[in-house]
């Protein structure tokens, strides 16, 4: 199962890396079929296979040897393995609905936000109406009214933080943490704005010390969120039992 599980994911994150790069620019993500942004030829079936064809054509295009971006299959891959863990992870419950959905989410953001510093309002409206369904109707949290809290609190703190710092965190960033409050409610959303902050401190300073950031100029706190908030969802509550301990 965790193998279907696997490349189901696979799958879908070549979907998701479709959905990251068209819809930001207002782009249709049936039409045109893909193909190479060099020599502009449409891709084969045999390019488009996940991964695989990457690793195939050493991550090159068959035609002109542009070289292809690493983001793609990373994405894939990546969507994968978090498909195939996550009922390692959570078990076999309703929740898992929530868990795909929010991998979904992210690795669309993942790529949007690193490729084009662009978070679309499209992607967040319609993960927003899904969640905030299946939080009313299927899969509440508990306490039922912590992921409307969470919702509240994702937003309303990044609202705040971007009026002080006078533009310090971009609209796109807000309006994901008040879908993120959904999925995780508030204490969830509050500890994935934690661990999104350090990493973001992190991969800030190590970009610096690489050149890849320069010092005053925006950088993408998408894929900080994205980590953040996976580590929060799985083992959010697993870190809040050993913080408790530590004073007990």
């Amino acid at each position: 199962m965790n193998l279907l599980l696997l490349i189901l994911g696979i799958t879908l994150g070549s979907f998701f890396n479709v959905v990251g790069l068209r819809v930001p620019m207002n782009q249709s993500i049936v039409t045109p079929r893909s193909a190479c942004p060099s020599c502009k030829r449409t891709l084969t079936a045999r390019e488009l296979i996940p991964v695989i064809s990457y690793i195939i054509q050493r991550g090159k295009c068959r035609n002109c040897s542009m070289k292809i971006s690493p983001l793609y299959p990373l994405v894939e891959m990546a969507t994968g393995v978090l498909f195939a863990v996550s009922p390692l992870l959570l078990g076999w419950s309703k929740e898992l609905v929530i868990a795909w959905l929010l991998i979904s989410l992210l690795m669309i953001i993942f790529v949007s936000d690193l490729t084009y510093m662009i978070i679309p309002d499209k992607v967040l409206i319609c993960f927003a109406v899904i969640f905030l369904l299946l939080r009313v109707f299927w899969i509440p949290t508990i306490p039922w009214w912590s992921a409307f809290l969470g919702s509240l609190i994702g937003f309303g703190l990044l609202f705040i933080i971007a009026i002080v710092s006078k533009g310090g965190m971009g609209g796109g960033d807000i309006k994901l943490y008040g879908v993120l409050g959904l999925a995780l409610g508030w204490e969830l959303v509050l500890l994935s704005f934690f661990f999104a902050t350090f990493i973001g401190a992190i991969g800030g300073i190590i970009g610096m010390g690489f050149g890849y950031v320069k010092k005053g100029k925006p950088m993408p706190f998408g894929p900080a969120i994205v980590v953040g908030t996976l580590v929060a969802y799985f083992y959010g509550w697993d870190f809040f039992k050993w913080y408790h301990s530590l004073f007990l």
